[in-house]
């Protein structure tokens, strides 16, 4: 039960994500995007920017940043790169990867540029 609710907040959390970034003037590209390599919770871009948000839903903003660790980062950015290498028409945009943090409905935060590709 613990699971299937945790699995319905984090949606609940996507969603909430993508409503605040189209407010702040992000085009959706896609949603839960699945790849060999991982998946990447929303695609946006904003200006030349292609960026690849992870949202996290955690009891603190310290447990949610903590919860993308490096393992997570190597494969948000292969699936950004497959994403790219099946869209060529992104292969001039700059990339960007973002995490978007969610404690609560008014406990929410933007990082933006979370770490770069090596």
């Amino acid at each position: 039960m613990k699971r299937k609710n945790s699995y319905y907040k984090g949606v609940w959390a996507e969603k909430y994500a993508e409503c605040l970034l189209r407010l702040k003037g992000y085009a959706i590209l896609e949603r839960r995007y699945k790849t060999p390599f991982g998946e990447i919770d929303l695609l946006a871009r904003k200006g030349n920017a292609l960026v690849c948000v992870e949202v996290k839903y955690r009891p603190t903003q310290d447990e949610a940043l903590e919860a993308v660790d490096p393992r997570s980062q190597k494969r948000i950015t292969a699936a950004a790169e497959f994403f790219r290498a099946h869209h060529p028409h992104y292969q001039d945009n700059d990339v960007r990867f973002d995490i978007l943090t969610v404690v609560s409905i008014f406990g929410v935060r933007h990082h933006k540029n979370a770490w770069y590709a090596a």
